[in-house]
C-alpha cells in the first residue's frame, strides 16, 4: 500500500512542477484521485495564481461518482476561502473516504485545519507521504511563511577547479548551450533574477527567459552609487526591473538616470547595500524568490550573511590552474578547513557534458 501511495505521490510532484513559475506566491500542488485498486479517475494541478487549486480541478475533471474514491495531493487542502472556496469542503461534499498528504501546509491560516476537518467529516487521512520531497518541491513556500523571506538560490558556472573566470575577466563560454538551456529553465521558475552593477557594467546582460513559453522574472540589480549604463541591455525588453541603490543617492541623481526601473533605496554597509535590508526590502515587493546571477565577491556575500538557501552549480569538464582566476565565492580568508560552510547534495544530473550539482546550505545558528 505504502508503495502504491508513493508513486502515485511522486505523480502529483511531477504535476506540480509543470506549473513553475505561474503560481507564486501560492505552493506547487499536484493531486489524483483514485479508487481501492488504485486506478487512476482524473488528475489536477494549481496551474496559475488566482485560479483553482489541484484539488478543485482533480475533482471537476472526474467523470465518474467520486463516492468512496481517494485523493492523494502532495499538500494538505485548505480549509480557508481565498481566492478560491476551500478544497477540504469541497473534498467532504463529493464523498471522498480518504486523503492521502505529502506535507503539511505551513501556512498558519491553514496548518492543520484543513487534517482537521477531514478528520471530523469522518474521512480518513495519512500523512507524511515522500514528505521530504514534498518539502524540496515546496522550498521556496516553506521559506515564505515561516521566514517572511525571499529564498534564494546562487546559480553559478564553473570549471572543476572552482573558477568563474579566468584573472582578465574571461567567462564565455566555461559550460556548453544544454547547460545554458538549463539556465532559462531555472530563470522560468524563481520571480526575480539578482546581480550585481559590477556585473551589468562588465557583461552587459539581458538576464531574459528565453525559454519557450516561459515567462521573464523581475531583474534586480544592486546598484550602490547607480553606476549603471541606462542604455544596458538589462532594461529593454519592458520587464519589471528594481533597482536598490545607496540611501545617499539624491534624487535628482535617480531622476536623471531614465530607465523603467523602480528604484528603492536601501541603507549602505561597509560601502555596498547592506543585503539584510535589501532582502527584506526585495520580500516587501513581492517577491518571493530570487536567482543570484553574479560575481563572486557577491556571492560570498550572501553566503557569510547566512542569507543564501541552495547553490546551482553548473561544473563544466575543464581545468583552468590559474590561481589568479576568479573564484564562484571569493573575499574571505580562512585558516582552518572547519571553518568552511557547510552544503547537502540534493541531486546532481549530468547532461551532455557538464553537470549540475544542487545543494541546499546548512545554515548558522
Amino acid at each position: 500500500m505504502q508503495n502504491q501511495y508513493k508513486k502515485l505521490m511522486k505523480k502529483c510532484i511531477s504535476l506540480a512542477k509543470k506549473s513553475e513559475g505561474r503560481v507564486s506566491p501560492n505552493p506547487l500542488v499536484g493531486a489524483v484521485i483514485f479508487d481501492d485498486d488504485f486506478r487512476i479517475i482524473s488528475q489536477g494541478r494549481h496551474e496559475k495564481y488566482g485560479e483553482n487549486h489541484a484539488e478543485r480541478n482533480a475533482i471537476l475533471s472526474a467523470k465518474e461518482d467520486l463516492r468512496g474514491k481517494s485523493i492523494i495531493v502532495n499538500l494538505e487542502p485548505c480549509s480557508h476561502f481565498g481566492k478560491t472556496p476551500p478544497c477540504a469542503d469541497l473534498i467532504i461534499e463529493k464523498g471522498l473516504k480518504r486523503v492521502i498528504i505529502g506535507m503539511s501546509d505551513p501556512n498558519p491560516i491553514v496548518s492543520g485545519r484543513g487534517i482537521k476537518k477531514l478528520k471530523e467529516a469522518g474521512i480518513e487521512v495519512i500523512e507524511g507521504i515522500l514528505e521530504k520531497e514534498c518539502k524540496e518541491l515546496n522550498e521556496i513556500f516553506l521559506k515564505n511563511q515561516l521566514e517572511k523571506k525571499p529564498f534564494i538560490a546562487i546559480k553559478t558556472a564553473t570549471t572543476l577547479d572552482g573558477k568563474i573566470a579566468t584573472a582578465s575577466g574571461s567567462s564565455k563560454w566555461i559550460t556548453d548551450e544544454y547547460s545554458r538551456n538549463e539556465v532559462q529553465k531555472l530563470r522560468n521558475k524563481y520571480d526575480a533574477i539578482l546581480t550585481s552593477s559590477a556585473t551589468v557594467i562588465k557583461d552587459n546582460p539581458s538576464l531574459t527567459c528565453r525559454m519557450k513559453n516561459g515567462r521573464n522574472p523581475v531583474r534586480i540589480i544592486l546598484d550602490t552609487n547607480l553606476n549603471t549604463p541606462s542604455g544596458s541591455k538589462v532594461y529593454e525588453n519592458n520587464a519589471e526591473i528594481i533597482i536598490l541603490t545607496g540611501e545617499h543617492v539624491a534624487d535628482s541623481r535617480i531622476k536623471k538616470h531614465k530607465t523603467c526601473a523602480k528604484y528603492i533605496k536601501c541603507p549602505v554597509k561597509n560601502g555596498h547595500i547592506d543585503l539584510n535590508k535589501a532582502v527584506d526590502l526585495i520580500y516587501q515587493q513581492g517577491i518571493m524568490s530570487i536567482l543570484t546571477e553574479s560575481g563572486g565577491i557577491l556571492n560570498n556575500a550572501f553566503i557569510q550573511e547566512n542569507l543564501a538557501d541552495r547553490l546551482i552549480q553548473f561544473v563544466a569538464p575543464k581545468i583552468l590552474s590559474d590561481k589568479t582566476g576568479k573564484n564562484f565565492s571569493e573575499g574571505c580568508t580562512r585558516s582552518d578547513i572547519s571553518e568552511c560552510n557547510n552544503l547537502i547534495i540534493t541531486s546532481t544530473k549530468q547532461l551532455k557534458h557538464d553537470i549540475i550539482i544542487n545543494s541546499i546550505f546548512i545554515k548558522d545558528i
